[in-house]
Protein backbone atom coordinates (compact mmCIF):
# COMPACT_ATOMS: atom_id res chain seq x y z
CA UNK A 1 0.00 0.00 0.00
CA UNK A 2 1.42 3.39 -0.81
CA UNK A 3 2.53 4.95 2.06
CA UNK A 4 0.37 7.93 2.36
CA UNK A 5 -2.44 6.03 1.07
CA UNK A 6 -4.80 7.53 3.64
CA UNK A 7 -4.29 11.24 1.97
CA UNK A 8 -5.74 10.32 -1.07
CA UNK A 9 -9.14 8.62 0.34
CA UNK A 10 -10.17 12.24 1.19
CA UNK A 11 -12.82 14.08 -1.97
CA UNK A 12 -10.91 15.56 -4.66
CA UNK A 13 -12.08 18.59 -6.70
CA UNK A 14 -12.50 18.48 -10.26
CA UNK A 15 -11.66 22.68 -12.56
CA UNK A 16 -11.76 22.19 -15.88
CA UNK A 17 -10.68 18.29 -15.77
CA UNK A 18 -8.24 18.81 -13.32
CA UNK A 19 -8.01 17.21 -10.22
CA UNK A 20 -6.93 18.46 -7.05
CA UNK A 21 -6.44 16.34 -4.43
CA UNK A 22 -5.83 13.25 -6.33
CA UNK A 23 -2.46 11.07 -6.18
CA UNK A 24 0.05 13.05 -7.96
CA UNK A 25 0.80 16.84 -6.77
CA UNK A 26 0.10 19.43 -8.67
CA UNK A 27 1.74 23.11 -9.06
CA UNK A 28 -0.15 26.28 -8.99
CA UNK A 29 2.25 29.05 -10.17
CA UNK A 30 1.99 32.55 -8.79
CA UNK A 31 1.86 35.86 -11.36
CA UNK A 32 1.59 39.01 -8.64
CA UNK A 33 0.10 42.40 -10.35
CA UNK A 34 1.51 44.53 -7.94
CA UNK A 35 4.37 46.65 -7.17
CA UNK A 36 5.05 45.67 -3.53
CA UNK A 37 4.93 41.86 -3.51
CA UNK A 38 7.87 40.71 -1.56
CA UNK A 39 9.25 38.69 -4.29
CA UNK A 40 10.56 41.24 -6.66
CA UNK A 41 10.73 38.64 -9.63
CA UNK A 42 6.94 37.53 -8.98
CA UNK A 43 5.77 41.48 -10.01
CA UNK A 44 4.07 41.80 -13.44
CA UNK A 45 2.67 44.94 -14.01
CA UNK A 46 1.37 44.93 -17.56
CA UNK A 47 -0.71 42.76 -20.15
CA UNK A 48 2.41 41.84 -21.73
CA UNK A 49 4.44 40.70 -19.16
CA UNK A 50 1.25 38.57 -17.35
CA UNK A 51 0.77 36.70 -20.99
CA UNK A 52 4.75 36.54 -20.64
CA UNK A 53 5.54 35.04 -17.61
CA UNK A 54 2.02 33.00 -17.97
CA UNK A 55 3.25 31.24 -20.92
CA UNK A 56 6.59 30.41 -19.60
CA UNK A 57 4.83 28.82 -16.45
CA UNK A 58 2.61 26.81 -18.46
CA UNK A 59 5.06 25.53 -20.58
CA UNK A 60 7.07 24.76 -17.60
CA UNK A 61 3.88 22.76 -16.61
CA UNK A 62 2.00 24.87 -13.86
CA UNK A 63 -1.58 23.36 -13.19
CA UNK A 64 -2.67 26.61 -11.78
CA UNK A 65 -2.23 30.46 -12.55
CA UNK A 66 -2.62 32.59 -9.74
CA UNK A 67 -3.61 36.12 -10.12
CA UNK A 68 -3.22 38.50 -7.31
CA UNK A 69 -3.65 42.46 -7.67
CA UNK A 70 -3.01 42.90 -3.40
CA UNK A 71 0.09 42.54 -1.86
CA UNK A 72 0.15 40.21 1.58
CA UNK A 73 3.34 40.69 2.68
CA UNK A 74 4.04 41.78 6.24
CA UNK A 75 2.65 45.81 6.33
CA UNK A 76 2.12 45.97 3.11
CA UNK A 77 0.22 48.79 2.13
CA UNK A 78 -3.98 48.84 2.20
CA UNK A 79 -5.14 49.69 -1.20
CA UNK A 80 -9.32 50.18 -1.81
CA UNK A 81 -11.24 48.19 -3.54
CA UNK A 82 -11.45 50.17 -6.54
CA UNK A 83 -7.50 49.83 -7.18
CA UNK A 84 -7.16 46.46 -6.86
CA UNK A 85 -10.40 45.59 -9.05
CA UNK A 86 -8.72 47.95 -11.98
CA UNK A 87 -5.08 45.93 -11.36
CA UNK A 88 -7.29 42.55 -12.32
CA UNK A 89 -9.45 43.94 -14.60
CA UNK A 90 -7.05 45.57 -16.76
CA UNK A 91 -5.24 41.93 -17.02
CA UNK A 92 -7.72 38.98 -16.73
CA UNK A 93 -10.32 39.26 -19.77
CA UNK A 94 -6.86 39.13 -22.13
CA UNK A 95 -5.46 36.53 -19.79
CA UNK A 96 -8.60 34.76 -19.78
CA UNK A 97 -9.06 34.65 -23.65
CA UNK A 98 -5.45 33.87 -24.61
CA UNK A 99 -5.47 31.05 -22.21
CA UNK A 100 -9.21 29.57 -22.12
CA UNK A 101 -8.39 25.90 -20.66
CA UNK A 102 -5.86 27.20 -18.13
CA UNK A 103 -7.52 26.81 -14.78
CA UNK A 104 -7.36 30.29 -12.96
CA UNK A 105 -7.28 31.47 -9.61
CA UNK A 106 -7.84 34.79 -8.35
CA UNK A 107 -6.06 35.70 -4.88
CA UNK A 108 -8.68 37.98 -3.03
CA UNK A 109 -10.29 38.33 0.45
CA UNK A 110 -13.16 40.89 -1.14
CA UNK A 111 -16.41 39.13 -2.07
CA UNK A 112 -17.32 42.19 -4.81
CA UNK A 113 -13.65 41.60 -6.14
CA UNK A 114 -14.77 37.60 -6.23
CA UNK A 115 -17.64 37.93 -7.98
CA UNK A 116 -16.50 40.10 -10.56
CA UNK A 117 -13.98 37.85 -11.22
CA UNK A 118 -16.07 34.66 -11.45
CA UNK A 119 -18.32 36.47 -13.72
CA UNK A 120 -15.04 37.28 -16.01
CA UNK A 121 -14.02 33.58 -16.02
CA UNK A 122 -12.05 33.24 -12.58
CA UNK A 123 -12.36 29.22 -11.59
CA UNK A 124 -10.65 29.32 -8.35
CA UNK A 125 -10.92 31.96 -5.18
CA UNK A 126 -8.14 31.99 -3.20
CA UNK A 127 -8.81 33.75 0.03
CA UNK A 128 -6.08 34.50 2.17
CA UNK A 129 -8.49 35.53 5.23
CA UNK A 130 -10.52 32.66 4.64
CA UNK A 131 -14.01 34.44 4.51
CA UNK A 132 -12.70 36.54 8.04
CA UNK A 133 -12.15 39.86 5.75
CA UNK A 134 -15.25 39.91 4.32
CA UNK A 135 -18.67 38.37 6.22
CA UNK A 136 -20.67 38.10 2.71
CA UNK A 137 -17.52 35.98 0.60
CA UNK A 138 -19.17 32.36 2.15
CA UNK A 139 -22.13 33.44 0.16
CA UNK A 140 -20.54 34.59 -2.77
CA UNK A 141 -18.36 31.36 -2.93
CA UNK A 142 -21.54 29.15 -2.38
CA UNK A 143 -24.05 30.69 -4.75
CA UNK A 144 -21.59 30.07 -7.55
CA UNK A 145 -20.35 26.99 -6.35
CA UNK A 146 -16.74 28.60 -7.02
CA UNK A 147 -13.70 26.13 -6.15
CA UNK A 148 -12.57 28.28 -3.23
CA UNK A 149 -9.26 28.08 -1.28
CA UNK A 150 -9.27 28.72 2.51
CA UNK A 151 -6.50 29.61 4.46
CA UNK A 152 -5.13 30.33 8.02
CA UNK A 153 -4.63 33.74 9.41
CA UNK A 154 -5.63 36.01 11.98
CA UNK A 155 -5.77 40.34 11.40
CA UNK A 156 -4.91 41.18 8.15
CA UNK A 157 -1.59 41.52 6.42
CA UNK A 158 -0.92 44.84 8.49
CA UNK A 159 -1.13 43.43 12.15
CA UNK A 160 -1.25 39.63 11.19
CA UNK A 161 2.12 39.20 12.51
CA UNK A 162 1.31 40.83 15.99
CA UNK A 163 -0.94 37.87 16.49
CA UNK A 164 0.94 34.85 16.66
CA UNK A 165 0.12 33.90 20.04
CA UNK A 166 -1.50 29.90 20.29
CA UNK A 167 -1.84 27.54 22.80
CA UNK A 168 -1.44 24.62 20.55
CA UNK A 169 -0.36 26.08 16.86
CA UNK A 170 -1.32 23.10 14.51
CA UNK A 171 -4.33 22.19 16.70
CA UNK A 172 -5.27 25.68 16.80
CA UNK A 173 -5.10 26.20 12.83
CA UNK A 174 -7.28 22.94 12.79
CA UNK A 175 -9.60 24.49 14.85
CA UNK A 176 -9.84 27.33 12.74
CA UNK A 177 -10.50 25.82 9.93
CA UNK A 178 -12.78 23.25 10.70
CA UNK A 179 -14.99 26.02 12.14
CA UNK A 180 -15.09 27.22 8.89
CA UNK A 181 -15.60 24.47 6.59
CA UNK A 182 -18.94 24.12 8.82
CA UNK A 183 -20.18 27.47 7.65
CA UNK A 184 -19.64 26.51 4.20
CA UNK A 185 -20.90 22.95 4.52
CA UNK A 186 -23.78 24.57 5.80
CA UNK A 187 -24.36 26.55 2.97
CA UNK A 188 -23.75 23.58 1.11
CA UNK A 189 -20.44 24.18 -0.52
CA UNK A 190 -17.77 21.23 -0.32
CA UNK A 191 -15.36 22.49 -3.29
CA UNK A 192 -12.91 23.35 -0.47
CA UNK A 193 -8.80 23.33 -0.36
CA UNK A 194 -7.13 24.16 2.47
CA UNK A 195 -3.88 26.15 3.01
CA UNK A 196 -2.36 26.36 6.95
CA UNK A 197 -1.08 29.93 5.87
CA UNK A 198 2.90 29.87 6.37
CA UNK A 199 4.20 32.90 7.81
CA UNK A 200 0.60 34.58 8.59
CA UNK A 201 0.47 35.38 11.77
CA UNK A 202 3.14 32.93 12.66
CA UNK A 203 6.63 33.63 13.11
CA UNK A 204 9.71 31.21 12.15
CA UNK A 205 9.69 29.27 14.41
CA UNK A 206 6.50 28.54 14.52
CA UNK A 207 6.07 27.77 10.89
CA UNK A 208 8.40 25.19 10.61
CA UNK A 209 6.72 23.31 13.80
CA UNK A 210 3.58 23.97 11.35
CA UNK A 211 5.83 21.98 8.27
CA UNK A 212 6.95 19.34 10.97
CA UNK A 213 3.32 18.70 11.76
CA UNK A 214 1.85 19.36 8.84
CA UNK A 215 0.35 15.30 8.60
CA UNK A 216 -1.91 16.26 11.09
CA UNK A 217 -3.96 18.86 8.94
CA UNK A 218 -4.92 15.28 7.25
CA UNK A 219 -7.52 15.15 9.76
CA UNK A 220 -9.51 17.58 7.88
CA UNK A 221 -11.47 16.36 5.34
CA UNK A 222 -10.50 18.50 1.98
CA UNK A 223 -7.11 18.82 -0.03
CA UNK A 224 -4.22 20.49 0.98
CA UNK A 225 -2.45 23.58 -0.36
CA UNK A 226 1.21 24.57 1.05
CA UNK A 227 2.61 27.62 -0.21
CA UNK A 228 6.41 27.89 0.99
CA UNK A 229 7.98 29.81 -1.86
CA UNK A 230 11.03 31.84 -1.21
CA UNK A 231 9.28 32.96 2.65
CA UNK A 232 11.59 34.65 5.22
CA UNK A 233 11.35 31.64 7.34
CA UNK A 234 13.52 30.12 4.41
CA UNK A 235 15.79 33.34 3.22
CA UNK A 236 15.85 34.56 7.54
CA UNK A 237 17.42 31.40 9.25
CA UNK A 238 19.63 31.08 6.05
CA UNK A 239 20.41 34.99 6.15
CA UNK A 240 20.21 35.10 2.16
CA UNK A 241 17.68 37.08 0.53
CA UNK A 242 13.95 36.25 -1.03
CA UNK A 243 15.94 36.58 -4.68
CA UNK A 244 18.29 33.48 -3.34
CA UNK A 245 16.38 31.07 -1.63
CA UNK A 246 15.08 29.04 -4.64
CA UNK A 247 17.32 26.23 -3.23
CA UNK A 248 15.81 26.36 0.12
CA UNK A 249 12.32 26.58 -1.07
CA UNK A 250 13.31 23.28 -3.02
CA UNK A 251 14.35 21.97 0.16
CA UNK A 252 11.04 22.77 2.16
CA UNK A 253 8.32 21.52 -1.00
CA UNK A 254 10.25 17.69 -0.82
CA UNK A 255 9.32 17.80 3.12
CA UNK A 256 5.87 18.59 2.06
CA UNK A 257 4.93 16.54 -0.14
CA UNK A 258 6.60 13.53 1.73
CA UNK A 259 4.25 14.64 4.55
CA UNK A 260 1.03 15.15 2.16
CA UNK A 261 0.86 18.23 0.23
CA UNK A 262 -1.14 18.42 -2.92
CA UNK A 263 -0.68 21.53 -4.27
CA UNK A 264 2.57 23.31 -3.97
CA UNK A 265 1.86 27.25 -4.66
CA UNK A 266 5.22 28.70 -6.37
CA UNK A 267 7.63 31.05 -7.97
CA UNK A 268 9.15 28.43 -9.56
CA UNK A 269 7.41 26.24 -11.85
CA UNK A 270 9.95 24.23 -13.21
CA UNK A 271 11.78 23.51 -10.20
CA UNK A 272 8.76 22.76 -8.71
CA UNK A 273 7.55 20.03 -10.91
CA UNK A 274 10.94 18.67 -10.94
CA UNK A 275 10.53 17.87 -7.31
CA UNK A 276 7.61 16.49 -7.18
CA UNK A 277 9.20 14.35 -9.83
CA UNK A 278 11.64 12.99 -8.16
CA UNK A 279 9.55 13.02 -4.71
CA UNK A 280 7.16 10.40 -6.95
CA UNK A 281 10.31 7.80 -7.94
CA UNK A 282 10.31 7.10 -4.34
CA UNK A 283 7.15 6.07 -3.84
Amino acid sequence: MHKNKIFYNKPTIEVKGLIIGGSDPLVMGIINITPDSFYSDSRKQTVTEVLEQANVMISEGADILDLGAYSTRPQAEDISEEEEWQRISSILPTLRSTFPKVVLSLDTFRSGIAKKAIDQGIDIINDISGGELDPNMFNVIASNQCPYIMMHMRGTPQTMQSMNTYDDLVNDVILHLSGKIKQLNDLNFHNIILDPGFGFAKNIDQNFELLSRLEELHQLPYPLLVGLSRKSMIYKTLGITAEESLNGTTALHAIALEKGAQLLRVHDVKEAKECIALWKKTK
